[in-house]
């Protein structure tokens, strides 16, 4: 494997690894949004106020997710930790569409906050890493 090939891998498993971070502690967080009854599983709306606890954590859990990224990146952390922003935009992105097409419940201001703050976020942890 040439130096180059290994950092691409490296380069890919840093954008991978803060993906993990920022998915998997949603999960956690949602989890235990559910079994606290902060999310209703009764088939209810979650009220506002939950909606603006879920962003809450979820902007804390991307921040992290791009500062793990911008640590594990082997240059470049900033730049690294902003393509981690722009998947999270297009996934987030991808949420605004599925809740307008299949008419899903929840404040319309909730996804579109998670597709403005994506890139924001991911650029705060890296900023937070390289200071």
């Amino acid at each position: 494997m040439t130096s180059n090939q290994s950092s691409t891998g490296r380069s890919i498993w840093a954008v991978v690894a803060g993906l993990i971070v920022v998915v998997g502690l949603a999960l956690v967080g949602d989890v235990i949004s559910q079994k606290t009854g902060l999310y209703p599983m009764d088939g209810s709306t979650a009220t506002n106020g939950a909606f603006a606890i879920f962003l809450a954590y979820r902007l804390v859990f991307t921040v992290l997710g791009g500062y793990v990224t911008a640590r594990l990146a082997p240059q470049n952390p900033v730049k690294h930790a902003v393509i981690l922003g722009a998947i999270g935009t297009a996934g987030a992105l991808a949420g605004v569409i599925a809740m307008a097409v299949k008419n899903m419940p929840g404040p319309a201001w909730y996804p579109w906050a998670l597709v403005v703050t994506a890139i924001p976020c991911t650029w705060l942890g890296a900023r937070i890493h390289k200071d």
